[in-house]
Parts: C-alpha cells; sequence; structure tokens
C-alpha cells in the first residue's frame, strides 16, 4: 500500500456526501454506480456515505434509483445482492438542478447541509464532474460563490475527467481557474487507466523484483513498446473525437503515464509526491520534439470500411457527426527516445487506434539477444526474451524464454510462462474506479495527475499535434480490422524490429 501523510483515518472523517455533476449521464451510469455498489460489497463504503446525483431531468428519487439498480445488474463485475442494494438504495439521492444556474446553488448547499444534519456528518465532500469540459469552470465557480468549497473541519475534494483542456493553452488556463478555488491537493483528475491492477503492480514487478530491476536499463532492454488497441469505432461519439483524435482522446494522457510508470527511476520513498516527481522527470526527458523527429518518428491513420470479426464496418468519415473530409486521426504510432542514463539508446515504440484488428492494452519489454553463437551458431532461431505486462482485456504477466526442445536431440524451442489475473483462483479483481474512488476517499492522490505532470505532457503533445495539423496526409489510409497504416510496421522495420502481438 502506498503511504500518504494527507490520509484522513476515521470512520467519520471518511464518511462523506459524493456530489456527481451528470448524474444521469453516461459515466455515471456504466462506471461510477457500479463502482460504488462493488465498494459497498467490499466493505470500502463507509456507513455514512451518501451519494447525490445532479441532473436536469425531470425525474423522482424512486424512478432515479430505478435506473441506477438496472445499470448495476448491467454493468457490475459482480452479481447484485437484494439485500446490499438496499443499503445503496438509501444512500443514493436524486437532486433535480441546471448546474449552469449559479443562483441554484445556495439551495443545493442547503440540501447538503439538511443531509450532514440527518446523518449527523460533518460536511466532508466530493464534487465529480461526470460532465462536458466546458462545464468544469462553471461548476467550480457556482461551488465558490456559494461557499461550499471550504467547510470548516471539512474536506472537500475536486475530482474531474479527461481531457484537461484541448491544449497546453487551454490546460494552463482552466488549472489557474480550478486554483483560485481549490489546492493542488484537492484537485483529483482522473484517468481511469491508472486504476488498473496491471498499471499499479508495474512498481512492484520493478522494484520488488531483483531479477527485473537488476536489467530495466539500456544495457539489457533492446526496446519497450506500449500498445493501446480498440476495435470498435467512434460510434455515436464524432463529435468529441473531431475534437479529439487519438493524440488526445489517448497519448497526452493515457500513454504517458503509462510511459512515465514504466521508465521512472526508484522514488526515494513511496508517497505521493516522490512518486509523481519521478514521473515528470521522464516526461521532461523526453528527446526534442524537432520537425525532423516528427518527419521520420510518427505515423497518423485514419481508418475506413472493413470487417471486424467476420462483420462489414463503416469508415470514420461515415461515422454520425464526422465529416465527410476530416482529417481527424483515429491512430497514431511513434517512436521516443528517452535522454537519461538509464534509457539513453532505447528506443519506446507507442500505438494506439480504433477499429483495429485486436482490443487490448499491453507492455511488451523486448530484451537484447545474445550473440549468435553457441547455441545458434547453427539453425537454431534465436527468440527474444520478453516480458509482457497485459492491461487489458487479459490481465497478467507473459515471460518469454528459450529452453531444449526435448522431443530433439538438438533444438530449442521458446517457453512461456503466463501468470493471469483472469484465472480462476485470482478471483474477482476491483475495476479501476472502485481503487480510485476509494482512493479520493482516504485522500491518497497518488493515482492522480499532478498539475505538472499534466503541463509537461501537453508540451509534448502539442507539438506533435501541430505538425498532424500542417501535414498533408491521405486518409483513410487502414482498412478497419487491420493492424493500422503500412507506415506503422516500417516505422519498426527500418530499425530491424517489428510489432509484437502476444
Amino acid at each position: 500500500m502506498i503511504v500518504n501523510n494527507n490520509m484522513i483515518g476515521g470512520e467519520n472523517n471518511l464518511s462523506a456526501i459524493m456530489v456527481i455533476f451528470g448524474g444521469t449521464g453516461d459515466l455515471t451510469h456504466r462506471k461510477l454506480m457500479p463502482a460504488l455498489y462493488n465498494m459497498l460489497l467490499d466493505g470500502l463504503l463507509p456507513e455514512k456515505f451518501r451519494v447525490v446525483s445532479i441532473g436536469r431531468r425531470d425525474k423522482t428519487e424512486e424512478e432515479y434509483r430505478n435506473e441506477v439498480r438496472t445499470s448495476i445488474d448491467k454493468h457490475s463485475r459482480n452479481k447484485v445482492d437484494p439485500d446490499k442494494w438496499a443499503i445503496l438504495n438509501d444512500m443514493i439521492k436524486y437532486y433535480r438542478f441546471d448546474f449552469r444556474d449559479l443562483e441554484g446553488y445556495s439551495l443545493l448547499k442547503d440540501y447538503l447541509y439538511q443531509l450532514d444534519k440527518a446523518a449527523g456528518t460533518m460536511g466532508n465532500r466530493i464534487y465529480y464532474l461526470a460532465v462536458a469540459p466546458e462545464y468544469f469552470e462553471t461548476i467550480v465557480q457556482g461551488l465558490y460563490k456559494s461557499k461550499m468549497t471550504k467547510i470548516e473541519g471539512a474536506w472537500s475534494r475536486l475530482v474531474i475527467e479527461k481531457p484537461f483542456g484541448k491544449d497546453l493553452i487551454t490546460a494552463r488556463q482552466l488549472n489557474q481557474k480550478l486554483l483560485e478555488v481549490f489546492d493542488e491537493s484537492n484537485i483529483y483528475r482522473i484517468d481511469h487507466y491508472l486504476g488498473k491492477e496491471m498499471i499499479q503492480n508495474i512498481m512492484v514487478l520493478r522494484f520488488g523484483n531483483l531479477i527485473f530491476e537488476s536489467l530495466w536499463n539500456n544495457k539489457f532492454i533492446d526496446n519497450i513498446q506500449i500498445s493501446l488497441t480498440e476495435k470498435l469505432g467512434v460510434g455515436s461519439r464524432g463529435g468529441y473525437y473531431e475534437n479529439s483524435g487519438a493524440m488526445r482522446d489517448m497519448v497526452q494522457n493515457h500513454i504517458m503515464q503509462i510511459l512515465s510508470l514504466v521508465a521512472m527511476e526508484p522514488p526515494i520513498k513511496l508517497d505521493t509526491d516522490s512518486i509523481r516527481t519521478e514521473k515528470l522527470k521522464v516526461i521532461e526527458a523526453i528527446e526534442e520534439i524537432s520537425p525532423e523527429f516528427l518527419r521520420d518518428n510518427i505515423v497518423f491513420g485514419q481508418y475506413g470500411r472493413g470487417i471486424i470479426d467476420g462483420v462489414p464496418v463503416q469508415g470514420y468519415r461515415e461515422e454520425e457527426n464526422v465529416p465527410k473530409d476530416s482529417m481527424t486521426e483515429t491512430f497514431v504510432a511513434l517512436k521516443l527516445h528517452i535522454n537519461n542514463f538509464r534509457w539513453a539508446g532505447t528506443p519506446f515504440y507507442i500505438r494506439t487506434g480504433k477499429r483495429l484488428g485486436t482490443y487490448g492494452a499491453e507492455i511488451v519489454i523486448q530484451f537484447k539477444a545474445l550473440p549468435n553463437i553457441l547455441y545458434f551458431k547453427d539453425s537454431n532461431i534465436q527468440e527474444p526474451n520478453l516480458l509482457v505486462i497485459r492491461i487489458q482485456p487479459n490481465v497478467g504477466v507473459f515471460f518469454q524464454f528459450n529452453t531444449k526442445d526435448f522431443s530433439t536431440h538438438h533444438d530449442l524451442v521458446t517457453t512461456k510462462m503466463d501468470f493471469s489475473y483472469a484465472s480462476p483462483i485470482q478471483g474477482n479483481t476491483p475495476e479501476a474506479y472502485e481503487r480510485l474512488i476509494y482512493d479520493i476517499l482516504r485522500g491518497d492522490s497518488t493515482l492522480f495527475s499532478r498539475w505538472d505532470e499534466v503541463e509537461a505532457a501537453w508540451t509534448v503533445a502539442d507539438k506533435i499535434i501541430g505538425y498532424r495539423k500542417q501535414s498533408k496526409l491521405k486518409f483513410p489510409n487502414y482498412d478497419a480490422g487491420s493492424m493500422g497504416p503500412i507506415r506503422a510496421f516500417e516505422l519498426l522495420a527500418k530499425d530491424g524490429r517489428r510489432w509484437w502481438n502476444i
């Protein structure tokens, strides 16, 4: 467990009202409510915890609770226990309110105060902004003007979902507005990838195993590949994706966070700031993003028509709310170097995209080859040692090494050791939002992005996005169901390498 000096213990101090702005939205129904139910099932919700879902739609509390029950039935990792649901049912409140109306926040304040008074709690608040980013500032100003952000003897925490800004300038502007109301220590920029079990396990694998950490450098590692691939297209989110693209949607946040965890130096201690500081150093050490770098080391793609799992699918430009001449990228592949003593000369290959042939997220560490003498001097083909960290859908660790083929006299074969969390003996692992909400309750911000991390990531992403806008690209340039544009394969082939699909 990570040690955090800001954690607040005690049942009453952990009790809080979680106010969800966007309580009728997709995120609340698919992720937040199922997460809260499973936390209750695991004994992680305080007895006096309350949820106030804010929505503009006219519905009764009973109607809303029934909708939540349906969502939990559909999306929970555990089957619903009627007795446990009855407890959560009593915790959930529905409050009809248009959060764009700044005058209405004083009434919300009175409502929350009455809930505290009835429960005998002290006024702790989690303000979860499950809304479009353009409303972040509006809601924060409403909370500030109604004096809901600082209650004597209690804490208030602000949770915001990505994207955090559209570029470096807008991110800085938004952050400044948030800091006028909340301290940095009370701002939780949520990236659900950091709540995934194997993301958290990266540090344990490295710093808890001498066999890996002693080899975790440019002397022994040939290259590292990070792949986040999706079979799905943009669906009904075409309007959002047109303003995002793969760079903003995946690279600036998820991939930069994964990269920093894989490449970071050992922190001086396992507290929040020490870990975040080492992650920041990785992003700051990324090689200079020059025009020459961009020309040689990045590939953009956009999917056309194709076949996914035997079913014909339409191209990106045919999706809902997408212009017929859209130049938005749905695929990015790039090669990076981290210019420090540990990683100098070791390439990091990154790819992410929609409508690809596989769905998954994994990190592949390819170790360097031995000289082609002894066992490999004749007919044996040397396969590299690989350590694969599987993030989703099959969660676990895979290791490939060479051994003798006992059915022959001379041949070698690769042997695979696979430790999977999908195994029945591992049980049902917690979803990312369960871990992250629990950490918010405890005041542990280790798995959340600090502002300087976000700023550094935008500094890198902005240069790449700017290059994409100026480039003359021929889209679409890969078929749905493939693994991306031909140039993405050539990116590694020119280095004598290939993408691993384990």
